[in-house]
């Protein structure tokens, strides 16, 4: 809530559900991640949003505001977590089939964190996707990171000494969704009014049929 570029985006509506709804319901929609928990920071900015939290029924665990780090290794610790998937709450149309292919390739490869929420060396939407790490991983960085950057921003440890880390992604499975030139991160005004000007999406509605839309006002 407390976002500089877009105060109170995460109760700001898409299509008449606010933008943590649609990040809470669709990551529920996935097969594989055993618990949903919304990490928000205890800050009394984000009592608004831990208030109507609870009118959803989500989980949530309320940690420091400044040291996301520590927010989010002490919710895994509180709830016996064994590995994190982390969903970043401003991309409202984070696909829950997009988290279960990261899992199943965490699982069936041996790295210690691999993302498909951005473009980087893949070929996927910024958005749609996650990232994933060991508890050991996160207690370790948990433990060594120092730098401010390395506390506010979850993984910035791991991208600083990426020699230490097995790092490791990958493309869609749907080639359709193969577009890394489109981005449905909602971090200012002009990222909000363009996504709300989505209003043929619903919460059920799947990476593809995003992407299709999203070309087609492109065209």
């Amino acid at each position: 809530m407390g976002s500089k570029r877009l105060p109170g985006k995460m109760l700001m509506c898409l299509n008449n559900l606010p933008i943590i709804d649609w990040v809470y319901k669709r990551a529920k929609k996935s097969k594989l991640a055993n618990e949903v928990i919304v990490a928000i920071p205890i800050s009394s900015s984000d009592d608004a949003l831990d208030a109507h939290l609870k009118t959803i029924g989500a989980k949530i665990y309320r940690g420091s505001e400044d040291d996301v780090l520590a927010r989010f290794y002490l919710c895994a610790k509180q709830n016996d977590a064994s590995h994190i998937v982390r969903v970043c709450a401003d991309n409202p149309f984070i696909d829950p089939q997009e988290i279960d292919n990261l899992i199943n390739f965490y699982l069936n490869n041996d790295f210690d964190y691999v993302y498909n929420h951005i473009p980087r060396n893949n070929k996927y939407p910024d958005g749609f996707g996650a990232e994933m790490i060991s508890v050991l991983v996160l207690e370790k960085m948990y433990l060594m990171a120092n730098k401010p950057s390395q506390r506010e921003h979850l993984l910035n440890y791991i991208w600083d000494n990426k020699n230490s880390f097995s790092i490791s992604t990958f493309n869609p499975e749907n080639e359709l969704i193969n577009h890394p030139e489109l981005r449905f991160d909602i971090d200012t005004i002009e990222d909000y009014n363009y996504l709300n000007s989505f209003k043929e999406i619903d919460i059920n509605c799947t990476a593809e049929e995003i992407v299709r839309l999203s070309l087609s006002k492109r065209n």
